[in-house]
């Protein structure tokens, strides 16, 4: 019943994509880029980008998945890519992080698609070419379209992948669909603490207000703050988006689900869920990672304690029953793009056993 009745507000609506969003080739040269010379950074963009990413390509064809939430006809935006040879059977979900969208797993969609695997990657609702609604975002929300996605898909069980705030989606996605998650990878995820226990509340409106006076240089230094070793003009390409948004008539509708997801990070952990994890999972994280949402709220005595992911994702193995850890030495918090060649060796080890 459940099932049927999630089919009534689902409906699948393919758009093919026309060209390469330029993020695949970026990503694509990431092995040789320490060899180039990095590209001077713009002081300011001139050129509006809509909300819903339409001027940027992603490296697969997107498709929309209507949903109706809160009495608001929304689009969920998606790429589902098949295996390019010998195809396993298996499918790989692929959940994005909090300041990202779907096609910075280029490189990762190409290797699991070349070994066989049906590649699922979708951009949750406030992110990417999806949907930005002012509604009351939760993970059970974002877990429950992204298991109707599957439905529709007619995708009965996937290995789910999560980076940092989608390691939060993944966690809870897990927790709430054992039977559909056939095993788990955390990559640095978010939320292995109670951030609520260190930092003190901030109302919508501060988190909103944020958003909307963010200015280029903060925002760069903030993306340029997850890398170790990372060409601070092949970072720009997260920075570009957000910024040309910002140029957009439709920017305060954007800002508000922003903050609203951010708030939805800080009032609903999932590190108290970890002990109900049953299913095979692999943490994989980059040991210079120190992530922690809202730290700047934070008392300055305590921010240094906050973001000590090696830590914390020692704790989370221990809570997580036949959990796995591997740390990636000199990598930051996203070891996808920074390493990939030992990121997805560690998760291919993993799949094998």
């Amino acid at each position: 019943m459940r099932t049927r009745q999630r089919h009534r507000f689902f409906k699948l609506e393919v758009i093919a994509g026309r060209r390469r969003f330029f993020l695949a080739l970026a990503v694509a040269c990431l092995l040789t880029s320490s060899l180039a010379q990095e590209i001077p950074l713009p002081d300011k963009y001139v050129a509006p980008l809509g909300i819903g990413f339409e001027e940027l390509t992603y490296p697969y064809p997107t498709a929309y998945l209507n949903l109706l939430v809160e009495g608001q006809e929304v689009r969920m935006s998606f790429m589902d890519v098949p295996a390019s040879k010998n195809a396993n059977g298996r499918t790989v979900l692929l959940l994005h992080g909090k300041n990202f969208w779907g096609a910075y797993w280029a490189d990762t969609i190409r290797h699991f698609s070349d070994q066989g695997f049906r590649v699922i990657v979708p951009d949750q609702l406030g992110f990417g070419k999806s949907s930005k609604p002012n509604i009351h975002y939760s993970f059970d929300l974002l877990a429950e379209n992204t298991a109707g996605l599957l439905d529709l898909l007619q995708v009965p069980k996937a290995i789910v992948i999560g980076h940092s705030m989608g390691g939060m989606l993944a966690i809870r996605f897990a927790r709430l669909f054992p039977g559909r998650t056939e095993a788990l990878v955390l990559e640095d995820p978010i939320g292995l603490e109670d951030y609520r226990l260190t930092v003190p509340p901030a109302p919508l409106e501060q988190l909103y207000q944020r958003e909307m006076n963010t200015s280029l240089q903060d925002y760069r230094s903030y993306i340029q703050s997850y890398f170790v070793n990372f060409p601070k003009d092949q970072a720009e390409i997260f920075v570009e988006p957000r910024m040309r948004v910002a140029l957009s008539s439709e920017f305060p509708r954007w800002a508000m689900s922003a903050a609203l997801t951010s708030l939805m990070i800080y009032e609903q952990p999932v590190c108290y869920e970890l002990g109900e994890v049953k299913v095979p999972t692999l943490l994989i994280i980059g040991a210079e990672d120190h992530t922690a949402v809202g730290r700047d709220r934070a008392p300055i005595d305590l921010q240094r304690t906050l973001g000590n992911i090696p830590e914390l994702a020692r704790k989370a193995v221990a809570a997580i029953p036949g959990a796995r850890l591997v740390e990636l030495p000199n990598v930051g918090h996203i070891p996808h793009l920074e390493a990939p060649d030992k990121f997805l060796q560690a998760v291919d080890d993993f799949l094998r056993r």
